[in-house]
């Protein structure tokens, strides 16, 4: 109870938080925000950050995801036998792109055009790279939480984490293809969505324990 208590906290501050963004980012309170970062962040272009950061981007794609995805699904189901964990990564991972996809059309904005070093298509909010590497990447580290016993590798898990969803999500700032409102917006986005499927993935599993005698 405590723990569905906790998630539904979660749950309406993420809400609040992207209706926020969703609500003000067209208009002049978040304008100064990702003006800020954008000029920092591109401020650091240099040749070898843009083959480094491009890479990052590619890791943050659909040619990568689907089939680390898939693969990471086939360990689990097959090798591992975890087999509600495999379908609650498919799951989170096959409606990660569906919600990214409605909201674009939803919201409609533009990309930015102050300085684009890649060519995007499509519409801006929020961050599909974003989305789909924060998904990815913190849905790993639940699942393989559970089967790392040591301190210092959850540590490692959860700093890889970290780092690969902050360097795909950065990149996208960098090349120029989104504002950092898309970056939140999308982490937001994906956060909710993890807390709605872990929710009902960890009640699933306490309803088929067996209760200890």
């Amino acid at each position: 109870m405590r723990n569905l208590l906790w998630s539904f906290i979660l749950i309406i501050g993420l809400s609040t938080t992207f209706i926020y963004i969703a609500t003000t980012m067209n208009n002049s309170t978040i304008a100064p925000f990702d003006i800020a970062v954008i000029s920092f962040v591109q401020g650091l272009e240099a040749p070898w950050r843009t083959t480094v950061l491009t890479f990052f981007t590619w890791m943050g794609s659909g040619y990568v995801v689907v089939p680390m995805a898939l693969i990471l699904a086939a360990i689990l189901y097959f090798g591992l036998r975890a087999r509600p964990q495999a379908w609650l990564l498919l799951i989170v991972i096959a409606g990660t792109p569906l919600f990214n996809t409605l909201l674009k059309l939803y919201f409609k904005r533009e990309r930015p055009d102050i300085h684009r070093i890649l060519d995007a298509h499509g519409f801006s909010f929020p961050s599909g790279h974003a989305m789909i590497s924060f998904s990815l990447y913190a849905i790993i580290a639940f699942i393989a939480w559970g089967f790392i016993k040591k301190t210092a590798g959850r540590v490692m898990l959860l700093l890889f984490m970290v780092f690969m969803i902050l360097t795909i999500s950065i990149s996208r700032i960098y090349l120029g293809v989104h504002y950092p409102s898309d970056i939140v917006g999308g982490f937001t986005v994906s956060a909710l969505w993890l807390t709605i499927a872990i929710t009902i993935y960890s009640y699933w599993q306490d309803k088929k324990r067996p209760l200890p005698i």
